[in-house]
């Protein structure tokens, strides 16, 4: 994974040394990584609509074959064949697409010393070795050694030059006077707690504001038990997943679900399934016009030859 956090290193580093907050540094990252991904959600809300147009025709071929589920299957793979698309598609693509940024942030935010600040590994060795000095290093904690000498560094003055020093005591590895390599207790109740809430409720107004739109355009799927479970899974998900790693990645998936949010209210203003339908619905309409057309001047053309 050495490459991967090099390379949010080297992003976190120039957005750092931008704005001068770690925290802010870490909100723009997230908000940068969701433009990238703007494109595939717009591609994504225009395939809800092709599929909501073709609910009419799914529903006609459920009466036709009903009982049996396995022609059912059949006829609705073929339809959806022949019209191009995939009720599948993209489905769990963008949730994919940000392990990458998980991970990298995860390796860069455990380890800002390495790949943020460019400390050479000499010093961040004699550093690790001082810290055992100011408190206990063990295998509980020993992926947090970086988090630790940044939390001490006052402490640790005279293990590394001047210049070393002064780059990591400049540092600020914190958002709102909370440290981010700091990991929320599930048993000690404090401020790091509103982390875990936060991404818990912003997940849930997503799966919330999701079920709804699929309540409204697809009746029939909204009541698959998977649907409740995909509704509630994720919120409660991140609920977990931020509990068991650092503040800053809590901090980023908060970010990227109110983002995810916002986003998904504006693409289904801006690209609306009535209308992106209908517009749908005309794009076809000349398309077949136009090879209806094509193949009556091919026929003309054999008639005038024969």
């Amino acid at each position: 994974m050495s490459f991967l956090y090099s390379i949010f290193g080297f992003l976190l580093r120039s957005l750092y040394q931008w704005v001068g907050n770690y925290g802010l540094a870490l909100i723009l990252l997230t908000l940068f990584a969701r433009i990238l991904m703007l494109p595939m959600s717009v591609k994504q809300q225009k395939s809800t609509a092709k599929m909501q147009r073709l609910q009419t025709k799914v529903r006609k071929i459920q009466q036709q074959f009903a009982g049996d589920q396995k022609k059912i299957q059949e006829e609705t793979q073929a339809l959806y064949a022949r019209e191009g698309t995939n009720p599948m598609s993209m489905g769990c693509l963008p949730l994919v697409l940000q392990l990458p940024i998980i991970y990298g942030l995860i390796g860069v935010i455990y380890r800002p010393l390495q790949y943020v600040l460019n400390i050479p590994a000499a010093h961040i060795e004699s550093l690790t070795k001082a810290l055992a000095d100011v408190v206990e290093v063990t295998t509980k904690n020993s992926r947090t050694v970086e988090l630790l000498i940044i939390e001490h560094i006052q402490e640790l003055s005279g293990s590394v030059p001047a210049d070393i020093f002064e780059k990591i005591s400049s540092f600020d590895f914190k958002f709102l006077g909370i440290s981010l390599g700091q990991v929320p207790s599930i048993k000690h109740p404090d401020v790091l707690w509103l982390v875990p809430v936060l991404s818990f409720l912003s997940q849930m107004a997503s799966s919330v504001v999701m079920y709804l739109r699929q309540k409204e355009q697809n009746p029939e799927m909204s009541k698959n038990p998977s649907m409740g479970c995909m509704t509630f899974g994720m919120p409660l998900f991140s609920l977990y997943f931020t509990f068991q790693f650092p503040v800053g990645i809590g901090i980023y998936w908060i970010t990227s679900s109110v983002i995810a949010f916002v986003q998904m209210l504006a693409l289904n203003y801006i690209y609306s399934p009535k209308k992106t339908t209908a517009k749908l619905l005309i794009e076809e309409t000349v398309q077949r016009r136009s090879r209806e057309a094509n193949l009556k001047r091919v026929a003309q053309h054999k008639n005038a030859k024969d």
